[in-house]
């Protein structure tokens, strides 16, 4: 007797069974089919495929109590699906990567030899070839799909649309077979017109899949649709149809089982695809006319009962925008996005496969059409490795950093989403897959928004960036887009830039821990392990205190002047943020240590005149050296000292270059200076040459900044025998200066060569013919007699003088702040809002910080100051560069030759005021005459014969303007060698530059934004800018680590902070380094990074030119062509010595199973070809050379 004989006997025959009693007999009727002879149970599934949907089988399995077993190829040995299964077996050993996949007869031995009674195709490889489902029935092997004669005529897109045609159901025209020639799609759109679509007759996923809308690309589209299809699925066969302009897409998710029975699990809405692969996916579709979507669900059933459909599929339709829709195609298997559907209806198609492959029934399962209820909406997005910037290129290499996000209404699947896994290129570029649900399409797309945000995958590039572009649309969000979505909406592409700061920084301290310091040591001292303490700062005070730079704010640049000449006592101003450590220290000191103290310097010392804190050798050697951008360091100054006004070295016309620049750089680069926070600039020429002054001064007060006019200092007016540069010449300079509109007048001073009785003579001269002009004196304290010269300068009437705090001053530093400071309490000079206290604590925090450039520490080398700089002129900061220069050659025995040379060569040149760019041009002159052995004489005699340095050679072309007297004859002449001379100011003769089109070229060499401050420093230095930009992005903001671990890195097991910014810190701790790996020559360094473990794999330089590697395409040379992506070379179509024009296809990569034709970028001439057929290529390598043809 029946349970439901029973239960009506027991309830009445018209009683109502109850629902736990309906359930009851449910079950029982499941219980005896289950046991009866059409019910076959199975044990254990192998997964003939890789990645994320081997691992969603998998466990699908696992909690069915389903034994699994994974196949990877020799590529996948270390992929995360073959450590999932239950047991996993190699495939298709020696065969390349994909075919190791479609390998059928292996994959039926091992399922035979291993017991695997079904086997699970997942999607794509061979999830739709009837003959992989045939041989595994044929070998007695329960196919989880539709049965091979279905699979056949629904897996092939042709033999579907047939069915559909047979059902009543509409479709797209196209061909009724598969084509092979591109002479067979001529004749379709003889018939049918453009726009066609090539599609892979034998699978899907957007591979195979080409739109033509014109003849000249149906050949080329045919067949790379075709190879595509070949490499994907193993056959090439397409089908054509017609291409309908913005749709939207479709598709219904079915399960049918062995006895006709079908049902559907509602629509998903696949719309937003780029190259007719899906993007997101979300279920049920929005937005969709009811009655339009019960006939889309009617039809899909429609077609599946027509052809007796078993197992899961998704029936697919484009609907047009009138309502009107077609079928297109059966996906005769699991799809990628059925996870939607899955997390809508809540049944797990997965299994259902299993149990309707047993031989179970729809009603078996519970799956009735009236039971299946869709509750919220769920949204898939698909995380792959593709560099959406780069026209989705995909991205290959280790995966250093994974964090996903995940939370409430979340599910990821997934299988290479870990930290130290490699993507190759060789399979699909899918990384996970991220599922929300919600109630609601908007809140969905809110928790996918907030879970891709929290995503961090750092060593490839992901398109996350492009995904959070197209959730955060308008038009997206309000369901108003079709298939041409992402095409139509450019704006989809721009993206922030990814700061990955973390990585970059644990990357470079790796990069210094195996190949040494980045920036080059100038002698073999140790940066000091201490943390220089900064003084206690109250930071209570509601602003900063009120300094001359509020007054200069307030009243601006003229009135500014005039209560600095009113003011009684004597101003500072303080050196140590620049030319100090410039002279004691290369120029190295950081940012990171600068703005430590700043704080400090704006609450206590607001009485100071100015700060001198950029310009000058600190611009470049910060890109070059300290690998930071200047004008940041300005911008974050300006931001901790608002109260104090900060001054500048501008070389004129040179501006802080060592060259002459078109005016407009010289004017463009204040403004942007004055922007950035500058406010007095010290305008100087390196000859004293007007024109060149005055092209600066005029820059400097356009932009609104105070213009302190400099004449730089040499000879001794207070020698009679010294006639070139004596009183006269400076008061006449003077004058020009003041009658040009400067603000201040400074005296600049850089050997250290005024001495007491000269600056009397000279600031009393001044003086007297300029009563209502501020006097500034800078000066070096190489002799010892600065404090003696600067007091006298005071007297005479300067009213503000160049001073370093004590621990940074003396030798070729600026005089003593303290000392100054003291020597002057209790009298009429007396500086004001300075104590010897707040000096003292000042100068300590220096004192230790100074420690940490012990590398580049002058005293190495020079141990007190020495007053023969009055016999020899060398100016400060080289008279430091010089020493070093000689011990590091090993010829400190000669440093007293070089100094007796460089007097020499300073009379040679014809007495030169000396001050950069000069100053370089006696320099180089003397260590030439050193090097070579030459006497002044022999430089004359031999002049002609002899190769000059270059620098030399351009100061007697009057690069750099022109000498007060002129150059010296013949020794010009004679140098020159008939080279034709500069008249006048250089700058003059050059054309203006054109930012906008340096910014489009930085643009295009850095494949990233750039600022205007970074387009001014390309304009100024080139190749430095270019080099700091490449290491900015490769390295990070390395300015944010301290000093020590900058300059020579992290001992290991050091713990250490970095404060990225307010709020936020890392916390790193240093491991290990690994030991060489010989095969490529690369070291792995091993840190903990808030407390999670992080790995960096750096390239060890001393084994480096061992390891073979493909030469690299130039950067911003057009004709030098680089891979666009990793991959391989499967076809070359030119030669050395073709004719290319712009637009030519040159090769055609593959990767990924994506195939990509790399176009010439230019038009011209094959020089040479690197790429060969079959090679392998990484993004960037070098594949051919074009030589360009002229415009």
């Amino acid at each position: 007797m029946s349970l439901r004989v029973l239960l009506h006997r027991n309830l009445g025959q018209g009683a109502k069974v109850s629902v736990a009693a309906s359930s009851l007999l449910q079950r029982h009727h499941q219980h005896l089919r289950f046991f009866a002879s059409n019910v076959k149970p199975i044990k254990k599934v192998l997964v003939a495929n890789r990645g994320e949907i081997a691992i969603r089988v998998f466990r699908a399995c696992n909690e069915m109590g389903i034994r699994s077993v994974a196949i990877y190829s020799e590529q996948d040995k270390m992929h995360m699906h073959r450590l999932k299964a239950d047991e996993a077996y190699l495939i298709g050993h020696g065969l390349p990567p994909v075919q190791a996949y479609l390998n059928i007869p292996d994959i039926i031995r091992i399922a035979k030899e291993n017991d695997v009674d079904a086997v699970h195709p997942g999607y794509g490889f061979l999830s739709e070839r009837a003959d992989f489902a045939r041989a595994c029935t044929d070998s007695g092997i329960t196919f989880i799909g539709p049965s091979p004669d279905v699979m056949a005529r629904m897996g092939d897109k042709v033999e579907a649309r047939k069915a559909a045609i047979e059902a009543g159901v509409k479709v797209v025209p196209g061909t009724d077979y598969p084509i092979n020639s591109v002479d067979e799609a001529s004749d379709f759109v003889t018939k049918h017109g453009f726009p066609v679509i090539f599609k892979a007759a034998y699978g899907g996923g957007g591979r195979g899949m080409r739109v033509v809308r014109n003849p000249s690309e149906l050949k080329e589209n045919f067949e790379r649709a075709s190879s595509e299809a070949l490499s994907a699925f193993g056959n090439g066969a397409l089908f054509i149809e017609r291409f309908i302009e913005h749709p939207r897409h479709i598709e219904v998710q079915i399960l049918g089982d062995g006895e006709g029975g079908v049902v559907h699990l509602y629509e998903r809405d696949c719309t937003v695809q780029r190259r007719h692969q899906k993007i997101i996916e979300i279920a049920p579709s929005p937005n969709l006319d009811p009655v339009v979507r019960e006939r889309i669900l009617a039809d899909a059933v429609k077609i599946a009962k027509f052809v007796g459909y078993q197992n899961a599929g998704t029936v697919e339709f484009l609907l047009d925008a009138d309502g009107s829709y077609y079928f297109i195609e059966v996906n005769a298997r699991l799809q990628v996005e059925h996870t939607v559907s899955e997390e809508i209806t809540g049944i797990d198609i997965v299994q259902k496969q299993i149990r309707i492959a047993e031989g179970n029934s729809l009603p078996d399962l519970g799956l009735t059409q009236d039971a299946i209820k869709v509750d919220g909406y769920a949204m898939q997005c698909r995380v792959t490795t593709e560099d959406p910037a780069k026209g989705f290129q995909p991205d290959t290499g280790r995966i250093e950093v994974f964090r996903s996000g995940e939370g409430f209404g979340i599910r990821l699947d997934g299988a290479s989403a870990f930290s130290g896994a490699i993507i190759s290129p060789y399979y699909d570029s899918l990384l996970v897959k991220v599922i929300a649900k919600a109630g609601s399409m908007k809140a969905a797309s809110a928790k996918m928004t907030r879970a891709l945000r929290e995503f961090r995958v750092r060593g490839v590039k992901t398109n996350i960036p492009f995904l959070l572009n197209v959730l955060n649309n308008d038009k997206f969000l309000d369901n108003a887009y079709d298939t041409n979505f992402i095409d139509t909406h450019p704006e989809l592409f721009h993206f922030e830039p990814s700061q990955n700061r973390a990585q970059k920084l644990l990357y470079y301290l790796a990069n210094v821990m195996v190949n040494g310091p980045s920036t080059p040591l100038a002698t073999k001292l140790k940066p000091s392990d201490i943390t220089p303490q900064v003084p206690a700062v109250d930071m209570s005070r509601p602003a900063a205190p009120e300094g001359w730079k509020t007054l200069l704010d307030r009243d601006g640049p003229a009135a500014f002047a005039k209560a600095v000449r009113a003011h009684s006592g004597l101003l500072l101003m303080d050196t140590t943020f620049r030319d100090a450590h410039q002279s004691l220290l290369a120029t190295r000191v950081r940012t990171h240590d600068l703005l430590r103290i700043s704080p400090y310097v704006s609450q206590n010392m607001n009485g100071l005149f100015s700060l001198e804190n950029w310009g000058g050798a600190t611009f470049d050697v910060a890109m070059r050296f300290l690998h930071e951008d200047p004008w940041e360091r300005l911008a974050q100054m300006r931001e901790q000292i608002p109260n104090i006004p900060f001054q500048m070295l501008l070389r004129g016309a040179n501006a802080v270059g060592y060259t002459s620049y078109p005016d407009n750089v010289v004017h463009r680069f204040c403004e942007l200076a004055k922007q950035a926070g500058m406010d007095v600039f010290r305008v100087f020429d390196s000859l004293n040459y007007l024109p060149n002054i005055l092209v600066g001064m005029e820059a400097a007060g356009q932009a609104g900044g105070v213009v302190e006019g400099a004449i730089s200092y040499s000879g001794d007016v207070s020698d009679p025998s010294r006639t070139k540069y004596n009183l006269d010449y400076y008061v006449k300079l003077a004058d020009e200066l003041v009658k040009a509109g400067a603000h201040i007048l400074c005296i600049k001073d850089m050997a250290g060569l005024l001495k007491p009785v000269a600056a009397k003579m000279l600031v009393g001269a001044l003086r007297s013919r300029h009563p209502d002009v501020p006097i500034h004196i800078h000066t070096h304290d190489t002799a010892g007699a600065g404090i003696a010269s600067m007091i006298e300068c005071a007297k005479a009437g300067a009213d503000i003088v160049d001073v370093a705090v004590d621990s940074m001053s003396g030798m070729t530093s600026q005089p003593s702040m303290g000392a100054l400071v003291a020597s002057l309490e209790r009298t009429p000079l007396a500086t004001s809002g300075l104590s010897l206290k707040t000096v003292s604590e000042y100068s300590a925090y220096w004192e230790q910080t100074r420690t940490l450039y012990a590398p580049f520490e002058c005293t190495t080398t020079m141990k007190s100051g020495n007053a023969d700089v009055y016999l020899n002129e060398i100016p400060g900061g080289q008279y430091t560069n010089l020493q070093f220069q000689a011990y590091s050659l090993g010829l400190e025995s000669q440093f007293e030759a070089i100094k007796l040379a460089y007097a020499e060569a300073n009379k040679l040149l014809g007495d030169l005021i000396k001050v950069t760019p000069s100053s370089k041009v006696v320099g180089d002159l003397a260590q030439f005459m050193v090097q070579n052995k030459l006497s002044a004489k022999d430089v004359e005699a031999k002049a002609e014969e002899l190769s000059f340095p270059s620098s030399v050679v351009e100061f007697m072309q009057g690069f750099i303007g022109e000498p007060h007297g002129g150059f010296p004859e013949p020794l010009r002449s004679k140098i020159l060698k008939g080279l034709q001379p500069l008249s006048g100011r250089p700058g003059q003769h050059l054309p203006p530059l054109n930012f906008v089109q340096l910014k489009d070229e930085l643009i295009e060499k850095h494949g990233q934004p750039v600022s205007d401050t970074d387009v001014m420093s390309s304009a100024l230095y080139p190749k430095v800018c270019d080099d700091y930009i490449k290491f900015r992005q490769e390295f990070g903001p390395v300015t944010l680590l301290d000093t020590r671990f900058f300059l020579t890195g992290p001992k290991v097991g050091e713990e250490f902070e970095v404060q990225l910014e307010k709020g936020k810190t890392l916390h790193i701790r240093t491991l290990a380094v690994s030991e060489i790996r010989s095969k490529t020559g690369e070291r792995e360094v091993f840190f903990e990074l808030n407390g999670q473990l992080r790995t960096v794999i750096v390239k060890d330089n001393t084994v480096a030119t061992e390891v073979k590697s493909n030469p690299k395409a130039i950067k911003g040379v057009k004709g030098s062509v680089g891979a666009p992506m990793p991959g391989t070379v499967i076809d070359v179509k030119v030669k050395e010595g073709d004719k290319v024009v712009k637009g030519q296809p040159l090769i055609v990569l593959s990767a990924m199973k994506m195939e990509m034709v790399v176009q010439s970028p230019v038009s011209g001439t094959i020089k040479s070809v690197v790429a060969e057929k079959d090679m392998k290529v990484q993004g960037d390598d070098l594949i051919m050379d074009i030589e360009v043809d002229s415009a």
